[in-house]
């Protein structure tokens, strides 16, 4: 676990790919209770205007933080945490998926401890989140 006296701004927290396939969205889908076909059904998607089925957007958000949680050791120091969706992550039906790449710096050192995390989160060479940002204190 990282010490906030440690810390400078532009420190970099280790990088993380997350795989992403049709059986992650299922599954997400039926936890989150949220079932619009964009998210499963790929006719329903092109139909339309997708380019094929693409992940929930709070599936996106939620694989980004990870991040800063397996960083600061605890889901619980999140204190904040925001984000704007900028493209969606296609996930092809294809034995493959698609992936989401997560590059974290600390941006800003803040009062009690805490420090605010600037998130880039990429799939298919495309920014998918935009102002992705995490307020987390640290010890």
């Amino acid at each position: 676990m990282p010490r906030y006296e440690s810390l400078a701004v532009g420190d970099e927290l280790p990088s993380q790919t997350f795989p992403v396939n049709r059986t992650d969205l299922v599954r997400y889908a039926g936890a989150a209770g949220d079932f619009n076909p964009i998210h499963w059904n790929e006719r329903f998607a092109v139909q339309v205007g997708l380019p094929n089925v693409i992940a929930h957007g709070m599936f996106t958000m939620a694989q980004a933080v990870r991040v800063v949680t397996d960083w600061v050791g605890d889901p619980g120091a999140v204190v904040e945490y925001g984000v704007r969706f900028t493209k969606p992550v296609v996930v092809p039906d294809d034995g493959v998926g698609a992936s989401i790449e997560v590059f974290g710096k600390i941006a800003a050192l803040l009062e009690d401890n805490k420090v605010r995390v600037d998130l880039t989160a990429m799939s298919a060479g495309q920014k998918v989140l935009g102002r992705a940002i995490a307020v987390v204190r640290v010890p």
